[in-house]
């Protein structure tokens, strides 16, 4: 062992000296990845810098090619490297050949090589670069080879951040965080967003790196441990805490990790390594994130989270700074920037001060994208490398209708859009005016916009909006933002405040749907699945764990007394899941009844249409329900066999098309014959275009994002609804069903003057 810890020490002092001695940038490089790869009996060793073109070239090298250097390229992403520098995390193969990300670039000669080491370069959780080993024998690097690497990482991070390298890169190319910057996406939630930068969970910057009194650092962090939990234990003993579960929950994680001895064990090696306590801490931090990412368990992942936080908390002791003030340190037109974050983290931000959001990763249906539609925040996904070109602080525009922001925009860029935001609030004054005018077609044809909702927070958007109630309550989401299972008070005080909230409007709560890409962190699913989407989840998981679903029934029960409830069933397969469920919610209400609580006057229980399956017994589907809600979400992911979250296929095929239109006309058709109200949740309602289409195949009733309501009862308003079902009559049969049905819809709308 002493040998082994030896390896970072002697590379440490080398570097140290390195560092000291007068030499050029290109010469200094030349001789770190000498002397790691003689450190660590390395065949290979090269470091990549990443461009401001989003482009990592190599900048230096020991056993490649040279004639590669400053030519051999990678975009983010591409190859290993590529893949590194995205996910900002170290990758260690014993033969690299075989990963599916390998990318074989014929100039550096490196296809001899199986052995790979990569970490990435970062310096405030930015990604600067890349920095590997290689070799030719087939073998697993050691922990301590990575430290070494993962310790030489952050100091090359210091000399990249305080421009050594300058007059390495080619005008133009090197990473100057104060040119402008476009980055194209994709666009999870319209809306323009002017505002300026803050990344979110910006780490600490470390700029003292190496210690001149290995005893004296131990003491620090020492004290610095004992400051750590000792705040923490005052938060447990706070009263308003000890009645949050939640916050309570994650404080005991806190304290958990605060006093665990591996942990500490792991920082006081550091130091002895010749670390400062501060640049331990950062190191310790960013190999136990590496470590945690790879884990398959939810719960010990988002627990990833929580172990961050600590370890800034102790930063932030060391370097004597007090707790931050999040709500009066932000902008008042702060742009959150993230790689990925969760819907409760969202929620920590004030929302008076959220003009929109940023994801390097993600999909349209992750639940932080679902919370910020409901904040009515634009949001662009798939932004690959936005943390790491992005500053705090810099100016931003975020493009939710294209796809794209542009970072420290120029002058004529930003008054563009300054006047696009300008003719969005013009409209959206219009669509207020919209509010309490009835919505009707133009031939008197009555259809109800309601509106999807979750939180706490839509509920405003009830009377905001003008919708007609709220046609889905996703329940779940109070689960999902939560760090334990709500207690039945909690529920019960939210499904309260939804009814009171809603003044007499109906309300169709979505009982518990999670599995899938929904995952609790606190409960335990099956250990893995190869397909979730087709798996243990919604009304699967819930009769399997009746006592979940029984909690919830009881609560929304107790909620409605005296008033209409109307409970929805997800994911329905057949029709004996009904049956279970309404004989699992009659067990309730007699229990309730039974100790005299006040019960619904109305209970009304219908399904979610979103499994193929229903289509051949739509009949009895309707005759087993009060009503039935079509989930277009799951119901085209599942006609299609397109998975909603790949985004390869995010716009390969067309909800508009003509069997799934085909689909949904038959679904309307047997409402309209049984007598059974139905109506479309999903995204395909929410665009004036598709809400046009829902309505020519035969829905009266249809629910979306209360952003939505105002453009879609404007498209209404102005629709004949008469010659809209003779369009699609002649066009979803016979040989015009060959042509692209969108098109078509666009010119019956510009023919009728109808506002898309």
């Amino acid at each position: 062992m002493r040998d082994m810890a030896a390896g970072p020490r002697v590379l440490l002092k080398r570097l140290r000296e390195l560092m000291a001695e007068p030499l050029e940038p290109q010469a200094r490089l030349d001789r770190i990845v000498r002397e790691i790869a003689s450190n660590m009996v390395a065949e290979v060793c090269s470091l990549y810098i990443l461009r401001a073109d989003s482009v990592l070239e190599l900048y230096a090298t020991e056993g490649l090619n040279p004639g590669a250097v400053h030519l051999a390229q990678l975009r983010l992403g591409q190859g290993l490297v590529g893949t590194i520098a995205a996910s900002a995390r170290p990758l260690n193969l014993s033969d690299a050949q075989q990963h599916p990300a390998f990318t074989y670039l014929p100039e550096t000669g490196e296809e001899i090589y199986n052995s790979f080491l990569g970490v990435p370069v970062l310096r405030a959780g930015r990604t600067l670069g890349v920095l590997v080993v290689q070799n030719r024998t087939k073998r697993v690097y050691r922990e301590d080879e990575i430290e070494a690497l993962e310790t030489t990482a952050m100091v090359i991070a210091e000399m990249i951040a305080t421009g050594d390298l300058v007059r390495l890169t080619r005008p133009g190319l090197e990473l100057d965080l104060t040119r402008p910057v476009t980055i194209d996406g994709l666009s999870f939630n319209e809306g323009i967003g002017l505002g300026h930068v803050v990344l979110h969970e910006p780490r600490i910057v470390v700029t003292n790196l190496f210690n001149e009194d290995s005893d004296q650092e131990v003491e620090r962090l020492d004290t610095a441990l004992g400051s750590l939990r000792l705040s923490i234990d005052d938060m447990l003993s706070r009263r308003d805490v000890a009645f949050e579960g939640e916050h309570r929950a994650v404080l005991e994680a806190y304290r958990m990790f605060a006093n665990d001895r591996g942990w500490v064990r792991r920082l006081e090696e550091a130091v002895r390594n010749g670390l400062t306590a501060e640049a331990a801490v950062e190191k310790v931090q960013s190999d136990m994130r590496a470590r945690m990412l790879h884990m398959t368990d939810p719960y010990l992942r988002e627990r990833m989270s929580d172990f961050d936080d600590l370890a800034n908390r102790l930063l932030r002791q060391l370097l004597g700074r007090g707790p931050e003030d999040v709500a009066a340190s932000l902008p008042k037109d702060a742009i959150i920037v993230a790689r990925s974050m969760g819907a409760a983290e969202l929620l920590d931000y004030p929302r008076d001060k959220l003009r929109g959001l940023v994801l390097e990763d993600g999909a349209v249906t992750s639940h932080v994208v679902i919370v910020a539609r409901a904040m009515g925040i634009p949001v662009a996904g798939q932004m690959k490398g936005a943390v790491s070109m992005a500053e705090n602080g810099d100016a931003i525009i975020v493009d939710g209708e294209e796809g794209v922001i542009h970072l420290r925009p120029q002058p004529d860029l930003e008054a563009a859009y300054s006047e696009k935001v300008r003719f969005r609030a013009r409209r959206q004054e219009v669509y207020r005016e919209l509010r309490s005018k009835p919505s009707v077609s133009r031939d008197g044809v009555k259809v109800d916009l309601l509106m999807n909702a979750g939180l706490a927070v839509d509920l405003p958007q009830l009377a905001d909006s003008g919708a007609a109630g709220i046609g889905l309550f996703r329940t779940e989401l109070q689960f999902m933002v939560a760090a334990a299972f709500p207690r039945a008070e909690q529920q019960e005080r939210l499904y309260r405040d939804v009814l009171d909230a809603a003044r007499g409007k109906p309300v169709t709560f979505r009982t518990i749907d999670i599995g899938g890409d929904k995952v609790l962190p606190y409960f335990k699913t099956v250990a893995h699945e190869e397909n979730p989407a087709l798996g243990w989840r919604a009304i699967r998981l819930t009769l399997d764990r009746p006592g979940l679903l029984r909690t919830q029934v009881r609560a929304l029960l107790r909620a409605a007394g005296g008033r209409e409830l109307r409970l929805m069933l997800p994911m329905v397969t057949e029709l004996g899941e009904i049956a279970q469920a309404r004989e699992l919610i009659d067990r309730e209400v007699r229990h309730l009844s039974r100790f005299g609580h006040d019960l619904p006057n109305i209970l009304k229980v219908g399904a979610m249409l979103e499994v193929p399956s229903l289509l051949w017994q739509l009949d009895e589907l309707m005759a087993a329900v009060d009503f039935v809600s079509v989930g277009s979400n799951d119901l085209f992911q599942f006609v299609m066999a397109t998975d909603r979250g790949n985004t390869q296929l995010s716009d390969r095929f067309d909800p508009l098309s003509v069997p799934f239109l085909r689909v949904l006309k038959q679904i309307a058709a047997a409402g309209a014959r049984t007598g059974t109200p139905v109506t479309l949740c999903g995204e395909l309602a929410g665009k004036p275009i598709s809400a046009l289409a829902l309505i020519g195949v035969g829905f009266r009733s249809i629910s979306m994002s209360p952003a939505s309501i105002g453009p879609v009862k404007a498209m209404l308003l102005e629709t004949p609804i008469s010659e809209l079902k003779t369009f699609f009559d002649d066009n979803l049969e016979g040989p015009s069903a060959q042509l692209p049905m969108r098109a078509l819809l666009h010119t019956f709308a510009a023919d009728h003057n109808i506002p898309i």
